[in-house]
């Protein structure tokens, strides 16, 4: 496991402080001592851990060699200590200090009040004492050390704290940053829906064809834009030299460890294809650290969990229940119990390319210190399904591998996607996580990213998802993206002076062009497909207004626009992997339809419950990427 992973992404090098050479030559000769493992095991341990960041005790966990119940035994014994059960640690009173909770969880350092009175702190490894022992109090300066399980530490510090915990989670983002605000002002927002509403109403009634005629030129507006828009990211894109192989090239600097979150709800029909999956990324698991974020209302889901037999690179992380129960809040609560420097989140269908984290992680080695996050490509692996899942395949196919990217040579913020996103820890803690209140809170981040001078960059790597293949449940979740999306703008417009000043006029422009033509593209799709009457020699409504030939001309216009997209799509399947797709990418057209239903639901949410989120359901895929050849992604080839 560790020694081969670690021949796939770098050679072995020695560089290791001595002070902390001392300290695990002792461990490893305690470790022998007691017999709880060979000296042949402990010389392959200590061969992984010249290549990483990780600890002697994670190494021996990790590869199978030790428990974690024997490591605590014996660091008990050398260390003149006892270890304590789950039960004795929920028994011992836990002592309120100045500490944060957030603090405590992420070091798994847990202050107590010991059997005979006297100050205690719990800890699994005691060498974590030394990164917060400055901001200590002076009565725990001399407290004694007491072992347990991380896991049993974490839970009772989350157990104590819960209402700080669970308010954080909802508060991480600066208020100004947030759309929580606007759960206080409810009776406002629908006066002032409805009063445009009726507005809008009464002029459709009373003026049909002026208001008919200004959705017509805005809706044609819109879509010159976007279609120029999607034009100049492809033509970027397809223009702009390949990143140089050296950026992925194996250096010396030891490998960091990486923590991903996984939240789930109701994800009974994928997990144990989630476990086998991620079982295969070829990252030394020793500096793996995968958190299964599990709703505390989802029963169903921690009893299947509770059956499974899950590696000791894999965790669950309970969430307290409470409002809004949507996966950022899950996952601003399960932040502080990671222990990776890099941040990654994977949804519960996804199958990553097996090297993927070691890509990632040489990736952000080799680029500066600004490049706050790391967008990979999503893929799917049941495109034959249906017509709706190859639709839904061509989208993405052509939004990762064209226009995102091509975005991001233009200059251009990143809406993030909802998975295979990774991200320097210290950066998205700095900048409070996601919005617990925001339903894409990908999107936002990704502007937020922006707006504080970060960047992000795609990196051509490919994690398989499962499409949505059920036209009700299609809806469903693209109503809450456009809700999202909606929400995104509103905040981020708040105060267009200040977001000009922030992200400069050609990244502002930037945002314009994409969230107000894609909003305006879905809502007002109707009127575009009314111009479809004009080509088949039906009578228009703007018929009294303008001229036939224009008509004609406009016509025209829209079906050169189409043809331009169904280029782009078929750029964007024409690889080896999805060439069966390229007779579907002009069928596309008809799948708009959809996405009006799923835009006026969005504004009716939006309206009513903005914090709503339509889940998902996932399982419903007839193939899995089991069947696939998992590799590197090569835009050219794929």
């Amino acid at each position: 496991m560790g020694i081969t992973e670690l021949r796939q992404v770098g050679g072995i090098h020695a560089d290791v402080e001595a002070t902390l050479e001392d300290v695990q030559e002792k461990r490893a000769a305690d470790l022998v001592r007691y017999g709880a493992i060979s000296p042949e095991d402990i010389s392959h341990a200590r061969t992984v851990q010249r290549n990483c960041n990780a600890s002697l005790d994670r190494i021996l966990l990790t590869e199978g060699l030790a428990s974690r119940q024997s490591l605590l035994d014996v660091h008990a014994k050398s260390g003149k200590t006892r270890r304590l059960s789950a039960d004795e640690l929920r028994r011992l009173p836990y002592v309120q200090t100045d500490l944060e909770p957030s603090l405590l969880l992420s070091h798994a350092v847990m202050p107590i009040v010991d059997r005979d009175g006297s100050p205690a702190l719990v800890v699994e490894d005691p060498e974590v004492l030394s990164k917060i022992e400055d901001m200590l109090p002076s009565e725990l300066e001399r407290a004694r050390i007491l072992l347990a399980p991380r896991e049993a530490i974490q839970t009772r510090i989350a157990t104590f704290n819960r209402p700080k915990l669970t308010e954080a989670a909802c508060t991480r983002v600066p208020e100004r940053e947030s759309c929580r605000t606007w759960s206080r002002s409810r009776s406002l927002r629908l006066t002032l829906i409805a009063s445009a509403v009726s507005l809008l109403a009464y002029a459709t009634w009373a003026f049909p064809e002026i208001v008919f005629a200004a959705c017509a030129v805005w809706a044609i507006f819109t879509l010159v834009v976007s279609a120029v828009f999607k034009t100049a990211a492809f033509i970027m894109h397809k223009t702009a030299e390949p990143h140089s192989d050296a950026l992925l090239q194996h250096d010396d600097q030891p490998l960091p460890k990486v923590s991903i979150l996984v939240p789930l709800f109701r994800e009974t029909e994928v997990l144990h294809a989630l476990v086998a999956r991620l079982s295969k990324l070829t990252y030394p698991k020793c500096l793996l650290d995968v958190l299964l974020v599990i709703e505390e209302a989802d029963d169903t889901t921690q009893n299947m969990l509770a059956r499974i037999d899950l590696p000791p690179w894999i965790r669950p992380v309970v969430v307290p229940d409470g409002q809004p129960r949507t996966k950022p809040r899950a996952m601003n609560y399960a932040l502080d119990f990671c222990e990776g420097e890099i941040i990654g989140v994977y949804d519960a269908e996804d199958a990553p390319a097996p090297d993927q984290i070691t890509q990632v992680v040489r990736r952000f080695q080799a680029l500066p210190p600004d490049v706050a996050c790391i967008q990979g490509v999503l893929d799917y692996y049941n495109p034959r399904q249906n017509w709706l899942a190859r639709c839904f395949t061509i989208e993405y196919a052509t939004w990762f591998r064209l226009i995102l990217p091509g975005i991001s040579q233009l200059g251009w913020a990143i809406p993030l996607g909802g998975t295979t996103l990774f991200f320097r820890r210290a950066i998205l803690e700095h900048l409070g996580g996601w919005d617990a209140h925001n339903v894409t809170e990908d999107a936002d981040l990704g502007f937020r990213l922006a707006r504080h001078g970060y960047r992000t960059e795609m990196l051509a790597t490919v994690t398989d998802e499962e499409a949505n293949c059920r036209p009700w449940a299609w809806i469903r979740q693209r109503s809450r993206w456009l809700k999202g999306y909606m929400t995104t703008y509103i905040v981020h417009m708040r105060r267009p002076g200040l977001l000009i000043r922030q992200l400069g006029l050609w990244k502002f422009l930037g945002i314009q062009a994409h969230f107000v033509t894609a909003l305006s593209q879905f809502l007002l799709a109707p009127v575009l497909w009314s111009f479809w009457l004009v080509l088949f020699g039906f009578a228009h409504p703007l018929d009294p207004f303008i001229s036939r030939d224009l008509m004609i001309g406009l016509g025209s216009g829209f079906l050169v626009i189409e043809v331009i997209n169904i280029t782009i799509r078929a750029s964007a399947v024409a690889g080896r992997r999805r060439r069966h797709l390229l007779p579907w990418t002009p069928p596309v057209h008809f799948y708009t339809p959809l996405g009006a239903v799923a835009a006026y639901k969005a504004v009716y949410e939006l309206a009513v419950k903005p914090y709503f989120w339509d889940k998902t359901q996932h399982g419903f895929a007839t193939t899995g990427p089991e069947k696939m050849n998992h590799r590197s992604a090569k835009p050219s080839g794929e």
